[in-house]
């Protein structure tokens, strides 16, 4: 199916983001998409307690093609600043809600792998033994073993794993109300072959997160949504930031509408989806602003000991046309920034929605959201445009931890 051209559209690039729609519907259809944000750009957002940097970077990425952007920026004491631009929603015009939720995708990530260092704290799980161990006979097909692949090989995306979420996902609008299983969705990965023996490189892939969802269910008994919320959100007073549970579409309280390439070639609301496709992988709902205190409790030693944030940020190279110099710990990606040290955070692609987040060497945290994905917003055959869509975004991030 991935090599039929003629009726798909080529794939974004590989991100750490769900790529939950790397196949599309016909490529062609995306040229109606572009310019957009000519006329988006005329709904003007709110900016008096914005700083004029920051909401200057945020409106750029209007006139680039997004419909809106939501920005938080929380600095070592907590002191926040909350930014928006553009549209949350284009039929009324309307600005999105300052520190409105958002789906963040594969985000998701570092929860589910802060679970799995919680546990291996609590001698309940370790890095190096196989997944065999904790899932037996689960893991099995071409050119995979689940006695050969390790749990730091899932949290590292070194395991060789095929990815599931493209052909899942290949037509957003058709998996919007649609509820898959982990095991359903298993299935399809391990009807794929090995994409490389365990531990010979990185390469991104969502079924990684599949199965440490499901070793952390085996392990503990409970489901991993309750787990989020008993050790994580709420220990840290996040009070927005949730686990849908099965079959819950809704996005809770003030949020942007997200957005989406139809088959007529127009954006379409797709705010409104069951994630249960993202799973462990990426099905989490947060704000800007939450999100900051997350990664900000994560890399200050507020939910592991100091041994496992040391593991968490053994990172291995994780370049791509986009980030060549980054790299990867568990659940965690580093990125180093143009004016000097790094940044520690991951980010996440669902249709409708995007963020990229990030926490500086000051402790400042940064968040944006926009409320498309590039490959919505601009006509995939212009490649270099493409990558260029990605970058501005990673570009803002990088401004906002610079300036300070």
């Amino acid at each position: 199916m991935e090599n039929d051209t003629s009726t798909q559209s080529p794939r974004p690039p590989r991100r750490r983001g769900l790529r939950i729609a790397a196949i599309a519907a016909a490529g062609a259809l995306l040229a109606s998409a572009v310019g957009l944000g000519a006329w988006v750009r005329s709904q003007p957002a709110d900016a008096s307690t914005a700083p004029p940097a920051l909401q200057s970077r945020i409106d750029d990425l209007v006139d680039a093609g997004y419909p809106g952007v939501l920005a938080a920026v929380t600095d070592a004491r907590g002191e926040q600043i909350d930014a928006v631009a553009g549209a949350g929603d284009l039929e009324t015009g309307e600005a999105p809600p300052r520190d409105g939720a958002v789906r963040i995708a594969s985000n998701t990530k570092m929860f589910v792998a802060v679970l799995v260092l919680q546990l291996v704290d609590e001698g309940l799980v370790e890095l190096d033994e196989p997944i065999e161990a904790v899932l037996p006979g689960l893991v099995r097909g071409d050119g995979i073993d689940g006695r050969e692949i390790t749990v730091r090989q899932l949290l590292q995306h070194t395991s060789g794993l095929p990815e599931y979420a493209d052909e899942v996902a290949a037509d957003a609008f058709g998996a919007q109300h649609r509820y898959l299983s982990p095991r359903d969705m298993l299935d399809i990965a391990l009807e794929k072959p090995a994409g490389f023996r365990p531990g010979e490189r990185w390469e991104y892939s969502n079924t990684n997160y599949l199965l440490l969802g499901l070793l952390v269910e085996r392990v503990v008994e409970r489901p991993v949504a309750e787990l989020v919320r008993e050790r994580i959100t709420e220990p840290l007073g996040l009070e927005r930031t949730v686990f849908p549970q099965p079959g819950d579409e809704r996005i809770p309280g003030e949020h942007p509408e997200g957005y989406h390439l139809d088959g007529d070639g127009e954006l379409r609301a797709i705010t409104e989806l069951d994630p249960a496709f993202a799973w462990a992988a990426g099905a989490m709902i947060s704000t800007p602003g939450e999100l900051n205190r997350f990664m900000q409790a994560l890399l200050g030693g507020e939910l592991l000991s100091d041994a496992a944030l040391r593991e968490m940020q053994d990172a291995v190279p994780a370049g791509d046309e986009i980030t060549p110099d980054a790299s990867y710990g568990l659940g965690l990606q580093r990125y180093p920034l143009s004016c000097g040290g790094a940044a520690w955070g991951h980010g996440g692609d669902i249709p409708g929605m995007q963020t990229r987040n990030a926490v500086g060497p000051d402790g400042t945290a940064v968040t944006i959201a926009v409320n498309a994905l590039p490959w919505a917003v601009v006509d995939q055959s212009d490649e270099e445009r493409l990558l260029d869509q990605y970058r501005i975004v990673l570009d803002a991030l990088d401004e906002t931890l610079c300036d300070r």
